[in-house]
């Protein structure tokens, strides 16, 4: 029985089993036996053999955004209105074959966009290149889910499975799970709140599924059977997500609110260019980025080239984007803007900026 059958029968036997209190103890055991065969479907054969063709793009700008979903749904058409690059749209299903790249100009920053193939059901598994796709988009800082709006929630529903399958979470926190395998003494379990999803005797069948004997785990979380294994397992990446619900020109008033009232949703019309500058604003929103000028003594601002640094950004990130050795000689900055207390504000290293502000670095 190969990875794909064995994987099969455990979601048929998941979903046939009800959920009680007599079934915790089995259902735990089958959730940690699907996420250790889903590794290696990810991993595939270990022997070493002539190494399929991917989607090789440099990573390039100062962000970058994925774009998935299934076929026909405005990818390439949302390419082609936001950036200088063209991509082949059409109106039949898998138009675009390759990855490509794009940059959106946006606040002075150059976010790189990737149009990648559409995905079928299955793509987890390798169907329809959906594997190479879902590769791409764990190297994004934002996964932008493009949907259809006449298709409603099922597009969102099945992308989030898919993606799940391979260790994606989607608008997820990390566990507030500490673990730590260690070399011998066994198990140490604690939790700092009350715990209603799990117990010792769930917990210690769930590590030795994994061969895990010893070792320290505390919870700081009341945490699910799922948080445990994405732990345990450490390959889990937590994304932020876009969900653009396109083609709202073929959907009423009414639906086209209610999608945009759904949590991380905007909704657009790339073919009638509706909607997409808050398109743009949510992306940027999302990416977490701010930007910063810079000024010389005794001369106004330069407005023209800012410096694009990650929201939390401190007055030694700036440093550091304007010469690597400049924090050496660094005597104190003067800061205009949000973060200033009184403008100007006279600040040290440590100091948090704020989008748009100007600062002046002073040497020794």
């Amino acid at each position: 029985m190969g990875i794909l059958e064995k994987i099969s029968e455990i979601e048929k036997e998941i979903a046939r089993t009800q959920k009680n209190k007599a079934t915790e103890y089995h259902l735990g055991l089958l959730k940690a036996k699907l996420a250790k065969y889903r590794a290696q479907l990810i991993e595939g054969p270990k022997t070493a053999g002539a190494k399929g063709e991917g989607f090789d793009v440099m990573k390039s700008g100062d962000a970058r955004v994925a774009m998935i979903g299934f076929p026909s749904v405005g990818k390439s058409t949302l390419l082609n209105k936001v950036t200088k690059t063209h991509s082949e749209s059409a109106n039949y299903e898998f138009t675009t074959l390759t990855c490509i790249p794009g940059v959106i100009e946006y606040n002075g920053s150059n976010i790189q966009l990737l149009d990648l193939p559409g995905i079928i059901e299955g793509a987890a598994a390798g169907k329809g290149r959906g594997r190479q796709v879902i590769a791409v988009a764990r190297t994004a800082d934002v996964v932008l889910m493009m949907l259809d709006a006449t298709k409603g929630e099922i597009q969102k529903e099945l992308l989030t499975k898919e993606l799940e399958a391979v260790g994606i979470r989607l608008n997820r926190k990390k566990p507030n799970i500490y673990f730590k395998p260690k070399k011998g003494g066994g198990l140490s379990i604690t939790s700092t709140v009350p715990m209603t999803h799990l117990n010792d005797k769930l917990i210690n069948l769930i590590l030795h599924e994994y061969k895990i004997f010893n070792g320290e785990l505390l919870f700081r979380e009341d945490a699910t059977t799922d948080d445990l294994i994405d732990v345990i397992v450490g390959n889990r990446i937590y994304m932020r997500c876009v969900y653009c619900f396109n083609k709202i020109d073929c959907v009423s008033i009414e639906e086209v609110d209610r999608l945009a009232r759904l949590p991380d949703s905007v909704v657009a019309c790339c073919e009638l260019d509706l909607n997409l500058d808050g398109l743009l604003e949510t992306i940027w929103e999302y990416l977490a980025l701010v930007r910063v000028f810079t000024k010389k003594r005794g001369s106004p601002p330069d407005f023209e080239d800012g410096i694009i640094l990650r929201r939390g950004a401190t007055i030694e990130h700036v440093c550091h984007a304007v010469h690597r050795q400049l924090v050496s000689s660094f005597k104190y900055a003067v800061i205009w803007g949000a973060s200033a207390k009184h403008s100007p504000q006279r600040v040290g290293l440590s100091h948090s900026i704020a989008h748009d502000d100007v600062v002046q670095i002073i040497k020794k």
